[in-house]
């Protein structure tokens, strides 16, 4: 079931995510690629792959709000391994400004689901070692998990780009 009208829910859900991503962003600005793709930490995080991986995840959630469990397999293979580990950083040939605009696509469709999608929807959790056996999530609850998972990051993301260069997201 889809409705086209924006409650108040939904306008809140929708400020919520473009609040969370807009900072994520913000920490982003006037970098190089060369930057985006440097290490700043002990971690592998980079910023350049920070942002694909939000990116992947958020479409990745978006998707089981609509498909269920089906959307979210996790990899079987090397193969697959491979494709999850690339999801974390910048490749030869991919640009910042690429996964940036990458990540305003898959935005404005997570957009368009939360203003068309029943929110009482509920599909089962995939099975994963982080979710209680047989555990259920509504459309709206996967919503305020990419919500939580992108406000993490940024905080991620502030701490790699302070330590690139010192810049600071808030001050």
């Amino acid at each position: 079931m889809t409705t086209s009208t924006l409650t108040t829910e939904r306008a809140d859900l929708l400020e919520l995510l473009q609040a969370h991503r807009h900072f994520l962003r913000f920490t982003l600005q006037d970098l190089t690629d060369e930057q985006a793709r440097q290490r700043t930490t002990v971690s592998e995080l980079t910023l350049g792959g920070l942002i694909k991986h939000v990116a992947r995840t958020e479409a990745g959630w978006a998707q089981f709000a609509v498909e269920g469990p089906e959307a979210m397999a996790a990899p079987q293979d090397e193969a697959g391994y491979a494709d999850w580990a690339d999801g974390h950083r910048l490749l030869p040939g991919e640009t910042l400004a690429g996964v940036l605009a990458e990540y305003e696509e898959v935005a404005a469709r997570t957009d368009e689901l939360v203003s068309t999608l029943d929110l009482d929807a509920s599909f089962p959790l995939p099975e994963a070692p982080w979710f209680p056996p047989g555990a259920q999530r509504s459309v709206r609850r996967t919503f305020l998990h990419i919500a939580a998972e992108t406000a993490q990051h940024a905080g991620h993301a502030d701490i790699l780009r302070e330590s690139l260069d010192g810049q600071k997201t808030m001050g």
